[in-house]
């Protein structure tokens, strides 16, 4: 076959059979092998158990793990001269047995190759390449499923799923990250089996969502996920976006254009040196979840009209509770929240331009996520009105251009008000307390509309609002 073997893969192979061992390297890497897509780190398993193989890669390797010595799987790592790292897991042969209500196997070391890849998830991940004398082994027709780009489980999908339903997840994962399409018995088997899904864990669950988010193809995974009905359990709010149209047509399929978005937004995204590098997890998670909020916003007003008043903020407190029950990381869940609830903000400068003051408002209270913010806005103006669209094209750019002058001009990252709050007590004559940070807040505002001023007019302008306070309730 054509293809090219790690070295570091025969030179373990040789190893383990000087000691009367068999080793094969399985699973992602051989597909990755016939795919000709690069792989850093290489699975393997062999006939020997830990304790055996253990001083082998002790030797081999610069580093070493055993965190799955208890499924039978040790890892080492070796350094190329170019500095690239080599990372490696051997795990002995293994024949899974699975408790229905619960996801962890129980492992039972298992006695030949072909027996270990009967327990594999799919067949592409089913084949082997025994090192070091390169032969393959592909009992399931792998190779075959590769070539056509299908996925199919090795046994019966329900006695696989129904084994662990987890990788009911993967295969919409794999839709996301190879292209594939899903074999329609193993397809129907998912959509059979989705309530299996509800005994595997909220941190699984959401790492295979971010494998396929973070894919080269999450549009077809996102897809895939809906027509199985696994969205239905684990990102309920994304079916919900189907929406039913109406006969008129008065507003455009909310799942449809969340696709777009989510297709533009991910070409929006920019080189490793660029502003937003690809892939962004944060700015993808919210074009999915951006519209969340419109089908318990929905109205339909008078005159024929559809309205989906305050969805943005709607859809900011579902996305926050949906992925905070996926365990997503917190920093992650604010920046999302964040961006869905102010993805509508630029709308009205289509309209009216703004002025300095707003402009230095938007970049200021966007701060670190204006860069996404914007992406996310021009991703979500998918109108096919050409005038519309190059109108609205053309106002971001303008915005982008005045906030890149402001910011030539003015550190807007880091406004604070021409007077701190040990000047503004020292004017007042005031003691720490809420009547000072009012007066800070409101130099805040002065400083946003109008710019840097001297320290003359900051103080007049402190006193004149001073005085203009109803000072005991100021």
């Amino acid at each position: 076959m054509d293809f090219q073997v790690w070295p570091e893969a025969i030179e373990l192979g040789r190893l383990f059979a000087e000691q009367g061992f068999e080793l094969a390297l399985v699973g992602g890497p051989v597909r990755d092998l016939l795919l000709h897509r690069p792989s850093h780190d290489l699975d393997f398993c062999t006939s020997a158990r830990p304790e055996q193989f253990e001083p082998i890669l002790r030797h081999w390797g610069s580093g070493f793990w055993d965190m799955g010595r208890k499924f039978g799987t040790l890892g080492a790592l070796r350094r190329r001269p170019d500095g690239t790292e080599v990372k490696v897991e051997v795990t002995t042969y293994r024949r899974d047995t699975y408790d229905p209500d619960s996801r962890k196997p129980e492992v039972d070391y298992g006695d030949s190759l072909e027996g270990d890849l009967s327990r594999r998830d799919f067949t592409v991940n089913a084949m082997a390449l025994r090192v070091p004398d390169l032969v393959f082994v592909d009992p399931y027709r792998g190779a075959n499923d590769l070539a056509k780009q299908v996925l199919r489980t090795p046994v019966d999908p329900r006695q696989s799923f129904d084994d662990d339903p987890l990788r009911m997840m993967r295969a919409v994962r794999f839709v996301a990250q190879l292209g594939f399409t899903i074999a329609p018995e193993t397809a129907e088997a998912i959509t059979r089996m989705t309530d299996r899904i509800s005994i595997v864990s909220a941190e699984r669950i959401r790492d295979e969502l971010t494998k396929l988010m973070l894919s080269d193809h999450p549009v077809q995974g996102i897809e895939a996920l809906v027509q199985s009905g696994l969205a239905d359990i684990v990102l309920p709010e994304v079916p919900a976006l189907q929406l039913e149209i109406d006969e008129h047509h008065r507003h455009k399929d909310v799942f449809e254009h969340t696709l777009m978005v989510v297709d533009r937004a991910i070409a929006l995204e920019t080189g490793p040196d660029g502003p937003v590098p690809a892939p962004d997890l944060t700015l993808r998670l919210a074009a999915l979840l951006h519209d969340i909020g419109k089908p318990a916003t929905r109205r339909f007003e008078p005159g024929g009209k559809v309205s989906f008043h305050h969805h943005d903020a709607v859809g900011a407190r579902l996305a926050r509770k949906r992925l905070k029950a996926l365990h997503f990381d917190h920093h992650l869940i604010a920046d999302v929240c964040d961006l869905i609830s102010m993805h509508l903000r630029f709308h009205g400068y289509v309209d009216e331009r703004w002025t300095d003051a707003a402009v230095r408002r938007y970049a200021r209270e966007t701060g670190p996520l204006y860069e996404r913010l914007n992406r996310l806005t021009r991703a979500d103006a998918t109108t096919r009105n050409k005038r519309k669209a190059q109108v609205f094209s053309s106002a971001m750019d303008e915005l982008e251009d005045r906030v890149a002058q402001l910011r030539r001009q003015e550190d807007l990252d880091a406004i604070r008000p021409d007077l701190n709050g040990q000047q503004i007590m020292q004017i007042l004559n005031l003691k720490p307390g809420p009547q000072v940070g009012r007066a800070y807040q409101h130099m805040l505002d002065y400083r946003l509309d109008q710019g840097p001023v001297d320290q003359q007019t900051a103080e007049q302008e402190l006193r004149d609002w001073w005085q203009s306070q109803d000072q005991g309730q100021a």
